[in-house]
């Protein structure tokens, strides 16, 4: 029997047909595989992480962190409940794999009450003067909270050690230290206190930016809250005076006072107490500037010394922060409005002339 060509034609239609079907299937099992591993990769990332306060933070197991720290080995900084450690986290849905590590050591009430204020605190939180929470661990025994990696230290590093920042730098890291508290008191939806601020907490990024860290003794405040009280939080030489008298309460002023003591360090190098000359900076800085030699807090600074100008300004502010009277202190908006030279900054009184008066 002679083949039939119009049959053949018909058949060599449909093995292209059924060829263009099979390989469109391929490349449709290729692409659905490739959405599949993509998915499959997402959902590592979203796996393991919880909504807290409406962020996505990552949950950790010790078992993570302790691989993560090598054993908690590279320790970074020390404190009364917590220590930090240099940790690389492995997460292929990070940017930067190096993470800091803050353990609590002792997994007691207050340890686990400023684990949980730290939390709530940075998690409601976005501003680019403050350190970024990335996730936590609440295991047994053990509270950690994990944040972004600060590269070049904290503040204290820079004012107290041998290498010092150049004079304009230090004003620089000023200004940013006042726009994470203006932030903090002014535009959060539920206002924080953060209660600790002092040149150990501020942390230096990548750009030599300051960043505020440490949420672990933080207040937090309801919208229509203006103040509290609860037990004295601080470090000692930054606490405001109002901590230690009970019929006056807790407001965000008490971190406008401790600012006020972080400027004068940030102008002369100094700490706020030097044990072997029992020198408090807060009285020799008001001293200085009343006896109109402003030029001895930066005797040692070339710089600074060129620009005494901004050098008298910076001290008066840091004195209107340092009123021993809370009422008298400027808001932290006002103060970052001063040290960027849009509010002109007035003589202030005696630190303690108004406390001295009413009693």
């Amino acid at each position: 029997m002679l083949d039939n060509p119009v049959k053949r034609g018909r058949d060599k239609t449909l093995v292209v047909i059924g060829f263009v079907l099979l390989g469109s299937s391929g490349f449709l099992i290729f692409i659905l595989l490739l959405v599949f591993f993509m998915s499959k990769k997402r959902s590592k990332c979203i796996m393991g992480k919880v909504a807290v306060l409406g962020m996505n933070l990552r949950v950790f197991s010790f078992e993570e962190l302790n691989k993560a720290t090598s054993g908690f080995t590279e320790k970074l900084v020390s404190g009364s409940f917590a220590t930090v450690y240099k940790g690389i986290v492995d997460d292929d849905c990070m940017d930067n794999k190096l993470v800091a590590v803050k353990k609590l050591e002792n997994a007691v009430k207050e340890g686990d009450q400023e684990f949980k204020t730290e939390v709530c605190a940075i998690a409601r939180t976005n501003h680019k003067n403050l350190v970024r929470l990335l996730g936590f661990c609440n295991e047994g025994l053990h509270s950690m909270v994990v944040y972004e990696f600060m590269p070049n230290g904290c503040l204290a590093d820079f004012l107290f050690g041998p290498s010092q920042l150049n004079w304009y730098k230090r004003i620089q890291l000023a200004i940013g230290t006042a726009r994470g508290l203006c932030y903090l008191h002014e535009e959060c939806k539920t206002q924080i206190i953060h209660c600790d601020i002092k040149p150990q907490n501020i942390l230096i990024d990548e750009s030599f930016g300051a960043r505020i860290s440490d949420f672990g003794l933080a207040k937090l405040m309801k919208k229509d809250q203006t103040r509290t009280t609860t037990a004295i939080r601080g470090t000692k030489g930054y606490v405001a005076p109002e901590w230690f008298r009970s019929n006056l309460p807790i407001t965000v002023k008490v971190d406008v006072y401790s600012f006020g003591i972080l400027l004068l360090e940030i102008i002369s190098c100094r700490r706020s107490f030097e044990l072997e000359n029992e020198m408090v900076l807060a009285d020799w800085g008001y001293d200085c500037f009343k006896e109109r030699r402003v030029e001895m807090l930066v005797r040692k600074d070339v710089e600074a010394k060129d620009d005494m100008k901004t050098v008298e300004n910076l001290v008066m502010i840091a004195i209107w922060c340092i009123q021993e009277e809370p009422s008298l202190r400027p808001s932290m908006k006002k103060v970052l409005q001063m040290l960027e030279g849009v509010v002109e900054v007035s003589t202030p009184p005696d630190p303690s002339s108004f406390i001295s008066t009413i009693q």
